[in-house]
């Protein structure tokens, strides 16, 4: 098994055998995003080296791997051939395999238009991790996205539409004191015409080696404090239309939020005006992010 920079994999593949297809990030321009500023540079592994791994791991489980998730930061940017290829191959390997995921940006699958999603459907990829962030143009455009709201719904329009399970990333504060209110309604419209599978909640941490935190140290970017996300979560959740599962499964968020919309909505709308009334200073502490 060959693996080059960092690896990162979502919460929810914690159990997921990491097989890279990629190097790095395409993108690489997010003013918030710590992970590729020093390298390596984007680069997509030849197919046949990806190929050998996946026979190794076969190998090496006898085939018993269920979940699969192909590093690194925005795999679905790979050729749609490629792509589809080790998919099969994965499936052919691996008999058991249940779910094939990769990181995403909107903006990359944007670039495979239903067609090409629907290809990657038919080998075998089942769910796309895609980082949101926020669904307003204004916040798009400042953190340096790449993406814009409209290119996001139709995106994730069309990866549904393709049959594959869509994860999308939000994060709260992203928009700072200022934009909260926008972020925050924006954001939920969005979701709210896209239907994902999974809402995912991160809350902002500025990390270091990034634009972002250079801004909330020289005072051009003023950081939320936890009372602020959380009422930024709630004006979120209140306005969001949409049948998906929220969950907050990350160690910068305050508190824990996960449940069915809109079933739960009221139910979440409370655990965060419980959490409203503890002072702050009983929440986790500010910090800058390492990783």
């Amino acid at each position: 098994m060959h693996y080059e920079g960092p690896i990162y994999r979502p919460p929810s593949e914690a159990d997921s055998l990491l097989v890279q297809a990629t190097v790095g990030c395409p993108h690489n321009r997010c003013t918030f995003c710590m992970v590729y500023k020093g390298g390596p540079r984007y680069r997509v592994r030849p197919v046949a080296d990806i190929v050998r791994d996946l026979d190794e791991a076969a190998e090496r489980s006898g085939g018993e791997v269920r979940t699969l998730f192909f590093p690194a930061g925005n795999t679905i940017a790979m050729p749609t051939d490629a792509l589809c290829r080790i998919c099969r191959h994965a499936r052919k390997v691996f008999p058991h395999l249940e779910r094939i995921t990769v990181y995403g940006s909107s903006q990359y699958i944007h670039k495979k238009g239903l067609h090409g999603l629907q290809q990657l459907a038919d080998a075998g990829l089942t769910r796309i991790h895609v980082g949101l962030e926020s669904g307003n143009d204004a916040i798009l455009k400042a953190i340096r996205k790449g993406t814009t709201a409209a290119e996001q719904i139709e995106a994730g329009q069309w990866t549904l539409a393709a049959g594959i399970e869509l994860s999308l990333y939000v994060i709260l504060g992203i928009g700072g004191v200022a934009g909260s209110v926008s972020h925050a309604t924006s954001t939920a419209d969005v979701l709210s015409r896209i239907v994902p599978d999974f809402i995912r909640l991160r809350t902002f941490v500025p990390k270091i080696h990034t634009p972002l935190l250079q801004m909330v140290e020289n005072g051009r970017f003023q950081m939320l404090g936890p009372h602020g996300v959380l009422r930024e979560a709630a004006l979120l959740i209140g306005h969001l239309d949409a049948d998906a599962q929220l969950t907050s499964d990350h160690y910068t968020n305050y508190i824990n939020l996960d449940g069915r919309l809109p079933e739960c909505r009221n139910r979440l709308l409370g655990e965060i005006d419980t959490a409203l009334k503890r002072p702050e200073r009983d929440f986790r502490p500010f910090f800058v992010g390492h990783q």
